[in-house]
């Protein structure tokens, strides 16, 4: 079973039981988590898309470890100018094995009636017109 999952603004195919590298989610390791923005699942027997998210669904999974990926280098220069520039960056990242898939209920919403009460009525406010005070000389 395969899911199509949106993470701070990345997405990620991922499967049960599969260890991935996610941006660096905070938290300790042992730690659980859900993912609830799921764009697309897909079992062997049909494929279900989601508006934008699939509802009633999440995906659990455990924190493994943190990390620091390899170290990109990002080099500029402007030819014939004398300008370059070197700079490197090591994203954190955080290693997650995805435990199951797992349907959510529906959540219950119950309203509470409002009693109505002096205090929730409309003010009657009374209207006055200002009558125009110019003297004409």
């Amino acid at each position: 079973m395969q899911a199509l999952v949106e993470h701070r603004g990345k997405q990620f195919l991922v499967e049960e039981n599969v260890e991935f590298k996610f941006p660096y989610l905070g938290g300790k390791a042992g730690d659980k988590f859900d993912l609830e923005k799921i764009l697309y699942i897909d079992d062997s027997k049909k494929k279900e898309f989601g508006k934008p998210y699939i509802k009633n669904l999440s995906i659990s999974g455990e924190i493994i470890s943190h990390g620091r990926d390899d170290k990109i280098v990002v080099f500029k220069m402007k030819r014939r100018k004398g300008y370059q520039v070197k700079n490197g960056h090591r994203q954190d990242y955080t290693l997650v094995k995805i435990a199951k898939f797992k349907k959510a209920t529906a959540k219950k919403t119950t309203t509470k009636k409002a009693a109505t009460t002096k205090k929730d009525e409309p003010k009657k406010t009374s209207t006055k017109k200002v009558a125009d005070t110019k003297k004409d000389k």
